[in-house]
């Protein structure tokens, strides 16, 4: 059975920073057959009106522009969804993930495609799978009070259904004990 890294960097640094560092150290111990390279400081798109009716309509009804609108998201569905285990190296800005990583977890939430609404509530369609964030955070400590990045990308992918999430620091602790 082949293992698939999907290895993401949020970081807007690419020269000495901190997260895409120790994000490539966690890949490397992967051990993976197949690495997916995905920097979002390349930019994505943050979403608009035709991107969102383009969500509500089935893929062999969407016109030329329709289905061009989510090409990018198509495209970074599939690797997610090929993706044994996903490895983010992201920086924390103002308290928070930066703004790039917002827009490619936009453009991964896709109901009926990442997630479905059923009676009991939203169900997550991507079971199965490991997320290994490290975190960036500047000194501001992850699991305190005033961490909104770690909460909020755990639930962001729950969500979706990746619920086995490991959150690491620069330094390699983890976030899940709520700092003082």
């Amino acid at each position: 059975m082949t293992h698939t890294v999907l290895h993401i960097n949020a970081s807007a640094r690419s020269e000495g920073s901190v997260s895409r560092i120790k994000s490539a150290e966690l890949v490397a111990a992967q051990n993976a057959d197949t690495v997916v390279a995905r920097d979002l400081a390349d930019g994505l798109p943050f979403l608009d009106p035709i991107w969102v009716q383009s969500t509500f309509i089935a893929p062999d009804e969407r016109d030329a522009a329709q289905a061009k609108a989510l090409e990018l998201s198509d495209k970074l569905v599939a690797e997610l969804q090929n993706a044994d285990t996903i490895v983010i190296g992201t920086a924390m800005y103002n308290f928070s993930i930066p703004a790039v990583l917002k827009a490619w977890i936009d453009q991964i939430s896709r109901a009926g495609v990442t997630f479905a609404y059923t009676e009991n509530g939203p169900k997550g369609l991507l079971e199965g799978k490991k997320a290994i964030i490290t975190i960036a955070s500047g000194g501001t400590p992850l699991g305190s009070g005033y961490d909104f990045a770690s909460d909020y990308l755990r639930f962001a992918l729950g969500f979706v259904g990746i619920t086995d999430v490991t959150i690491l620091d620069k330094d390699g602790n983890t976030a899940d004990a709520k700092a003082a």
